[in-house]
């Protein structure tokens, strides 16, 4: 492991004044999971210094606001699972956090690391982008609020300049009506990686006639984000398995428009297309 040396603010605005100061070669740490397998790489773009904001009591918990539930960057994993408010209000975020890593991982890992981190398997940032998810980023300078769904440019790069800090995670209530799924399917049974995920949410009304529906798949697209294609297709219409089959072709047809056909899409077309018609399937 290379030398670095290591800060550990107790506030925000002693966090972002670092992170000015620090300039590209400080990483924030906040559960650790990933920041710590880096730095036992021997690269040159290893980070020089560390900023440990374990320490900042206003960046941990799950609150509620009116009609927002707002969950702060350093809650780990676990106390998402456990949550009654995520397990009401975002039933399919629960389901997503429950798959990742191990016990040990959730306990450690952060949902504000799973979303800095940007990886293409990051497993909370569909269900997060169905709920219609936005970022709260501050810096020395200031504070601006971002779409969820406009954060990312490609896997591990996202619009966080420098010396932005994420301070906080909000996203309406699903109404009572909605029913949601979030499912992923990796290598093994535990500990993990997304290969695909799809998170899916559905809204019908009293007859039975589907009045909303997001889909968001994972590790599938250059960067995340609903296909409005495949909802268009459903909405306006009562469900039947012909039309998530359909729905379910829509969401490959849309990756395979992005990424080309390559040695892995043999594999991920149809099973891109199953994933999305069963958690749909799933919702209903």
């Amino acid at each position: 492991m290379k030398p670095f040396e290591y800060y550990s603010p107790q506030s925000v605005a002693e966090a972002c004044a670092l992170l000015a100061q620090l300039g590209s070669g400080a990483k924030i740490l906040a559960g650790g999971t990933d920041v710590l397998v880096e730095l036992r790489k021997s690269a040159d773009d290893v980070a020089s210094s560390i900023i440990d904001i374990t320490g900042i009591s206003s960046l941990k918990g799950i609150e509620e606001s009116s009609n927002t539930i707002v969950i702060k960057p350093l809650t780990t994993h676990t106390e998402i699972l456990r949550s009654a408010l995520v397990g009401t209000y975002a039933p399919l975020l629960k389901t997503a956090v429950a798959g990742i890593g191990s016990p040990q991982i959730r306990n450690r890992g952060t949902i504000g690391g799973n979303i800095m981190n940007a990886a293409a398997c990051a497993d909370t940032v569909p269900p997060l982008i169905a709920l219609g998810a936005r970022i709260r980023l501050q810096s020395s300078t200031g504070d601006r609020t971002v779409a969820l769904s406009e954060f990312f440019t490609k896997p591990y790069i996202t619009v966080a300049q420098r010396g932005e800090l994420l301070v906080e995670i909000r996203f309406p209530k699903l109404p009572s009506d909605a029913r949601s799924s979030f499912m992923k399917l990796g290598r093994r049974n535990a500990l993990s990686i997304s290969r695909l995920s799809v998170a899916a949410i559905l809204t019908r009304d009293q007859s039975g006639v589907l009045t909303d529906a997001r889909i968001v798949p994972g590790a599938s697209l250059p960067t995340w984000h609903r296909v409005s294609e495949a909802e268009n297709l459903l909405i306006g219409h009562k469900p039947t398995r012909e039309l998530f089959v359909e729905a379910g072709k829509k969401v490959s047809d849309i990756m395979i428009s992005f990424t080309g056909r390559r040695w892995s899409t043999e594999y991920k077309e149809p099973v891109i297309a199953v994933l999305v018609r069963r958690a749909l399937e799933e919702c209903h």
